[in-house]
C-alpha cells in the first residue's frame, strides 16, 4: 500500500497511472509470450540432447570395441603410431546465434571426420581395423562436440527463462496489482473531492 501514498488525487495524476497500467499489462503479456517460447525451444532442445546422449553411449561403447580389437589385431604401437601420425588435428570455431533475442552458441567443427587418405598413416602399413576404430572415434567426437553445443544452449536458455519468469511474477503479482489499487485510490478520492465541492456548492446557494 506504500505506493497508493506516492500519487496526488489529480486526474494528470490518474491519466498517468491509467497509461503505466497499460504499459505494464502489455509488458507482461509480451514476456509471458517470451517465457512460454524460450520454455518450448528448452524442451526442443532437451530432447535432442537426450536422443544424443544415447547414441555417444552407443558410439563409445563401438569405439572402444573398434580400437581393443585394432589393438589385439595390430599391436599397440602400430595404432599409437597411426594416432601420431595425423596431419591436420580437429579445430574449433565458435560462432553465435539469437535464439528468441539470447545469444546462444554455435560450434563449427572442421577435419574432424576425415578420408582414409586424410589421416596421415600410410594405406599399406596398416589394416581396415585401424580405419574403422579412426572412423569410430572421430563419429564420436563430432557428436561430443555437438552436445556440448546443446548443453551450452539449455544453460543460456535455463538462465532466460528464470529471468523472465521473475519479470512476469514482478508485474503480476507487484506493479499491476499496485498500479490497479493506486488507480482505484485516486479514482475514491476524486469522486470524494467531486462530492465535497458539491456539497460546498450548495451551502454557499443555500
Amino acid at each position: 500500500m506504500a505506493m497508493l501514498r506516492e500519487f496526488k488525487p489529480t486526474r494528470m495524476e490518474l491519466l498517468e497511472i491509467k497509461k503505466r497500467l497499460r504499459l505494464s499489462e502489455l509488458g507482461y503479456k509480451l514476456l509471458k509470450m517470451k517465457r512460454d517460447g524460450l520454455i518450448l525451444e528448452f524442451f526442443r532442445i532437451l530432447d535432442k540432447a537426450r536422443d544424443l546422449r544415447a547414441q555417444l553411449t552407443a558410439e563409445y561403447t563401438l569405439a572402444k570395441q573398434k580400437i581393443n580389437i585394432a589393438k589385439a589385431v595390430e599391436g599397440e604401437i602400430a595404432v599409437r603410431s597411426a594416432a601420431f601420425a595425423v596431419i591436420e588435428n580437429p579445430t574449433l570455431e565458435l560462432k553465435s546465434k539469437n535464439v528468441m533475442g539470447i545469444v546462444v552458441p554455435a560450434i563449427e567443427a572442421k577435419s574432424v571426420k576425415k578420408k582414409v587418405n586424410e589421416r596421415g598413416y600410410g594405406l599399406l602399413g596398416t589394416s581396415m581395423r585401424i580405419d574403422e576404430a579412426a572412423e569410430a572415434y572421430e563419429n564420436l567426437l563430432e557428436n561430443i562436440i555437438l552436445a556440448a553445443e546443446y548443453e551450452t544452449k539449455m544453460r543460456k536458455l535455463i538462465e532466460e527463462i528464470e529471468k523472465t519468469k521473475r519479470r512476469v511474477n514482478a508485474l503480476e503479482y507487484k506493479v499491476i496489482p499496485e498500479l490497479k489499487r493506486s488507480e482505484a485510490y485516486i479514482r475514491f478520492r476524486l469522486e470524494e473531492l467531486e462530492r465535497e465541492n458539491i456539497f460546498r456548492l450548495k451551502r454557499f446557494k443555500g
